[in-house]
């Protein structure tokens, strides 16, 4: 089996180098409670790069506005319907914000004005490792009422074939992982958990 890589998207338009630590948690993560193989380097891929089609799960995020080029778009496009895997997480946490906006109207743009929807919070992505019977896990950010000062209780998707392509997080889980996993030791409870849901269902 070849070795899960984690795989960060890089776009031309605002900023997408957010939360450099969260890629090695979140992968230490994967080794800490599976017995997934995994590659402990972070990749980063460029958009409009043919690279991403063999990247089993990507991560795009950011706080700036997301506006991609006619070849980024198609590449998100034709990565997404067959079959691949991509988490977008809102860095502003704020369903006002410009990264927030700008990226669901290119989803919009890109798949149809429909196309992201909520997630139920019975949806497998939530019990296919660890279970999580409330659906998403709150973030300390929002409960210390940054961004929005919004609990989002949902997750959206654009499902393609009865599964999730792209998973979208007002969230801001990058942020909330984004720390040495050394320092895990000193939580009560491991926030990174559910990354690791996220991952297990992205590949299998």
């Amino acid at each position: 089996m070849q070795p899960f890589f984690f795989t960060r998207i890089k776009y031309n338009s605002g900023n997408w180098d957010t939360d450099q630590r969260m890629p090695i948690n979140l992968l230490n993560s994967l080794v800490e409670y599976t017995t997934i193989p995994v590659d402990e380097k972070e990749k980063i891929v460029e958009l409009s790069s043919k690279e991403i089609f063999k990247s089993p799960f990507c991560y795009i995020s950011g706080h700036k506005l997301v506006e991609f080029s006619t070849e980024e778009r198609q590449n998100f496009k034709t990565y997404v319907e067959n079959g691949g895997f991509v988490f977008a997480d809102d860095c502003n946490h704020d369903i006002d914000g410009l990264f927030a906006k700008s990226f669901e109207a290119e989803m919009a743009k890109t798949f149809g004005a429909d196309a992201l929807q909520k997630i139920p919070n019975n949806h497998p992505i939530y019990s296919c490792f660890f279970e999580f019977e409330d659906g998403p896990p709150a973030t300390s950010f929002e409960l210390n009422g940054w961004g929005d000062d919004l609990i989002h209780d949902y997750l959206k998707a654009i499902v393609v074939n009865g599964r999730i392509g792209v998973l979208y997080s007002n969230k801001d889980y990058g942020c909330e992982w984004d720390y040495d996993f050394r320092n895990k030791r000193f939580l009560k409870v491991d926030n990174t958990k559910f990354g690791v849901n996220i991952v297990v269902y992205a590949i299998t």
